[in-house]
């Protein structure tokens, strides 16, 4: 039964990280090292470690990479479903960096910081934070003097929003995929109720266990799993899609219980969900927190891509923003897949994707 470290990495579950030697279609793992980085809380840390892996090669004028922000827990390989061939990225052609969010296990987190920044003490990371440190790996490491685009889902569309209101002249195109330019009040609610269901379990003791909080983490994501999917996906039972025949109803809430991200560490969980509430580009410095004006501000082209029945960015947040938005085009997938059609959940989704997002690119036009 899948995961929902599959339904967001689709080729990679979160229990056993990817090796450093590169597959074939896979990415090259790499680790950049930020010293003394001031993150917007005010705490810095003496090591800002960001994880990531490239596909392809970038050409001598610098200037044909694309970037792949990574979403809620996820790694690297996050994107192979739009990567290789017959697919809207091609590392014969682009340089695609696929860039790990703080908190993940991987990069800087909770769980693998030393103290006096362990676990709980860790800061937190805000979108704009993730975003200043890719820029000094893109800029300092990589030597990226422009971006062909910036590709995000969910998480990785509030940071591709970012980097056009933070960078505006530093790429061409954005692509956002079920996920917002800022988190509305009531997906801090729906955020919050799951930080609830963590915390509560007396074994989480204030973020300062021994061992994971298990009936805690499992109480999250059975609220996780409520809002993840769409209600029609439920009542048309798409979860018997790829199941073996004879799987029950309780067979899959038991697992999404007991199974939904193997291997996390609560304060990783709880850190990433901080970050995505406080995400909001009109926060960004010289806008005041006037997210219009900031969406106003953004050059690049604009594909805005959200899922018609997600729970987490709900269209209709889209349809308030994409107005804001100079050169935006708003393409709803029609999917009844919930959140994860933004990540090619299903196959109509992910050739949905692919096919606009390649035409985007290309500056063709793209078709609903």
């Amino acid at each position: 039964m899948k995961s929902f470290a599959w339904i967001f990495i689709v080729s990679c579950s979160l229990a056993a990280y990817p090796q450093t030697t590169p597959t074939k279609l896979g990415p090259t793992e790499h680790t950049f090292v930020i010293h003394n980085f001031h993150t917007e809380s005010g705490v810095t840390l003496p090591e800002a470690k960001i994880v990531y892996g490239t596909y392809g090669h970038l050409n001598a004028a610098g200037d044909n990479a694309v970037l792949l922000p990574s979403h809620y827990m996820a790694d690297m390989h996050g994107y192979e479903w739009l990567i290789g061939p017959g697919k809207a990225l091609d590392p014969n052609r682009q340089f695609m960096i696929t860039s790990e969010l703080f908190g993940n296990g991987r990069s800087s987190s909770p769980s693998n910081t030393p103290e006096p920044l362990h676990g709980p003490r860790f800061p937190v990371t805000t979108i704009r934070d993730n975003v200043e440190a890719v820029h000094q790996l893109l800029t300092q490491e990589l030597g990226v003097r422009h971006l062909e685009a910036v590709i995000g889902f969910s998480m990785g569309a509030q940071q591709a929003f970012q980097w056009a209101v933070s960078y505006p002249d530093y790429m061409d195109r954005i692509v956002a995929t079920s996920g917002t330019a800022k988190t509305y009040g009531h997906g801090i609610v729906r955020l919050e109720s799951e930080i609830t269901a963590l915390t509560t379990d007396e074994a989480f003791k204030g973020g300062d266990y021994k061992e994971e909080p298990v009936k805690g983490i499992q109480a999250f994501s059975l609220v996780w799993t409520a809002w993840l999917f769409s209600q029609e996906w439920w009542r048309e039972e798409l979860w018997k899609t790829d199941q073996p025949a004879g799987t029950t109803f309780a067979q899959v809430v038991e697992h999404y219980k007991t199974n939904f991200i193997p291997g996390a560490d609560a304060n990783n969980l709880i850190l990433q969900m901080r970050t995505w509430e406080q995400h909001d580009v009109g926060g960004t410095h010289g806008f005041g927190g006037d997210l219009p004006k900031a969406l106003g501000s953004i050059k690049a082209q604009v594909l805005y891509m959200p899922s018609a029945t997600d729970l987490y960015f709900p269209v209709t947040d889209a349809r308030y923003e994409a107005p804001f938005i100079p050169h935006c085009t708003l393409l709803p997938i029609p999917s009844l897949w919930g959140h994860p059609a933004g990540a090619g959940a299903s196959p109509a989704d992910e050739k949905f994707l692919n096919e606009n997002i390649a035409a985007f690119l290309k500056g063709e036009p793209v078709h609903p």
